[in-house]
């Protein structure tokens, strides 16, 4: 019943922040009259299972999700108008979707801004908001709870700290007032005690190689082990025994959905299952191992590994294992998280490592002070009225604000198929009809992203081709052109036949 403005909830993974935040949500709207609520999440890979939840809660039909890989058989004309202005109670949408609105230039995607007013906005994943355009999106928020009405909650279990002086005084930024966010949990720290489910170690201070890391994993029959490139994956996956699990984002979405659900069943079961993932398994998948195994990484993707370690409180304390890996994680973000950590893990080796909010606030301060800039495009700077001679750079401001730099990846549609979906019956409906909403759509379920340089030389082997359209045009979308490119064992091949390409980064 507070007034509206910031918000925060600091819940332990696993700790049921979903519904835990909607209560929170609904209580406030109805005392203080707000027309909806929009959920936010980093990945499409975790909506559909949120927006899952609340419908089962509250109906189809007051919830609306909105993100690329929807469901083109679930879609209606009524929910498709919906999409476009979020005209619905409840809103389960990306931060891609709800920030790039809020910084857009076209009409399309800023039809939905009049509905954003006056609304609950849950922040899922706070610390996923991206540095490197940390000062615009902050600025936005405090003024979307000034000026337009809004609250917003920042749900997480690893609360960045995101309100006063952010970073050093070479970048360094005034952000959200201090003071201004206000912690929902009467005592944070104290629920992340009781709800300790796991003990954190790091192993040593020393590198690790593939072989002796494998040689641990296969000591145990239910082990999850999370490392920080496809690469890495598969070059580790390579030296575990048969039937084990390989899951990265090398498999395209559909695939990947299809391999999770055969870990829940397995786990379920009780039965033998070792699995090699990237970071993608942190995002909120709800999955329950014994022991865990983490690559150094920022201490939230520690965290967010150590829930999906005995998350159901089944064992008395699972383990969950920090390593660091024979390469170092990838520079940039990456290995800024990977570095804060480590130094705070110095001369911790064998000790039981507190996942608490003071650790999580420490690691944020860590993180931010290697940050270069905040506003690396000056987003802030083209859009000051005052400081551009009364001429406002909205639409550079909304070309360059982009959260996923699409010019480094390119997209291209494999070949894969299940009892839900057959990607090569789909592209020649689309040879046949050409592009619509419905095939594309599905299409997207079947797509891999690969780094541009790698995209390029396939496109000079001939091993990915280009689609023809109806009227003998070439459509810009391209399709896996060899079986040999992608494999139901661990998906888009890294190196392709003969090539030894540059790895995939993430």
């Amino acid at each position: 019943e507070k007034d509206p403005g910031l918000f925060s909830l600091t819940v332990p993974t696993g700790g049921g922040k979903t519904l835990a935040s909607m209560g929170f949500a609904l209580n406030h709207a109805i005392k203080w009259k707000k027309t909806r609520i929009i959920v936010a999440i980093p990945y499409t890979s975790i909506i559909e299972q949120t927006a899952e939840v609340y419908r089962n809660v509250f109906g189809d039909n007051a919830v609306l999700e909105h993100h690329s890989n929807l469901d083109p058989d679930r879609e209606t004309t009524k929910s498709k108008l919906a999409s476009e202005n979020w005209d619905a109670p409840i809103v389960v949408t990306t931060n891609v979707q709800l920030l790039e609105s809020l910084f857009a230039a076209k009409t399309s995607c800023c039809r939905k801004l009049h509905n954003i007013v006056n609304s609950v906005i849950i922040l899922d994943e706070a610390q996923m908001l991206p540095p490197e355009y940390l000062k615009p999106i902050l600025s936005t928020l405090e003024s979307l709870t000034t000026d337009f009405g809004c609250s917003v909650v920042l749900c997480t279990a690893t609360q960045p700290s995101l309100s006063g002086k952010i970073g050093t005084e070479q970048a360094a930024f005034d952000g959200l007032p201090s003071n201004s966010i206000r912690e929902l949990m009467s005592n944070p720290e104290e629920l992340f005690v009781k709800m300790n489910r796991t003990n954190v170690q790091y192993i040593s201070e020393n590198s690790i190689s593939w072989n002796e890391l494998a040689e641990k994993l296969v000591e145990y029959d239910q082990v999850l082990c999370v490392v920080n490139t496809r690469r890495d994956c598969k070059d580790l996956y390579d030296l575990i025994p048969d039937g084990t699990i390989h899951l990265s984002a090398s498999m395209c979405g559909q695939h990947r959905s299809k391999v999770i659900a055969s870990i829940k069943e397995k786990l379920k079961n009780g039965e033998p299952v070792r699995v090699i993932s990237t970071q993608l398994v942190e995002a909120g998948v709800d999955i329950d191992f014994p022991v865990v195994y983490r690559a150094m990484a920022g201490f939230d993707s520690i965290a967010q590994a150590a829930g999906r370690c005995n998350r159901e409180g089944k064992l008395n304390q699972g383990m969950v294992y920090v390593f660091n890996p024979i390469k170092e994680a990838p520079a940039g973000l990456l290995r800024f998280g990977a570095q804060g950590s480590k130094s705070m893990l110095r001369n911790k080796v064998g000790e039981n490592i507190s996942l608490n909010p003071e650790q999580y606030r420490a690691y944020f301060r860590n993180y931010y002070s290697q940050i270069h800039s905040f506003d690396s495009h000056d987003i802030m700077q083209k859009l000051d009225f005052c400081n551009n001679d009364c001429h406002v750079q909205f639409r550079t401001a909304a070309e360059e604000f982009s959260l996923i730099d699409d010019k480094a990846q390119k997209s291209v549609i494999v070949w894969y198929s299940d009892e839900k979906v057959n990607s090569q019956e789909l592209i020649e409906q689309l040879r046949y009809e050409g592009p619509t909403r419905k095939i594309m759509r599905k299409l997207q379920r079947c797509t891999v992203n690969i780094p541009k340089n790698y995209w390029n030389k396939l496109i000079e082997m001939d091993y990915i081709t280009e689609i023809i359209g109806p009227d003998g045009k070439k459509l810009g979308i391209w399709q896996q052109g060899t079986s040999a490119l992608y494999s139901n064992e661990y998906g888009f091949s890294l190196k392709g036949p003969d090539f030894q390409g540059s790895e995939f980064i993430c």
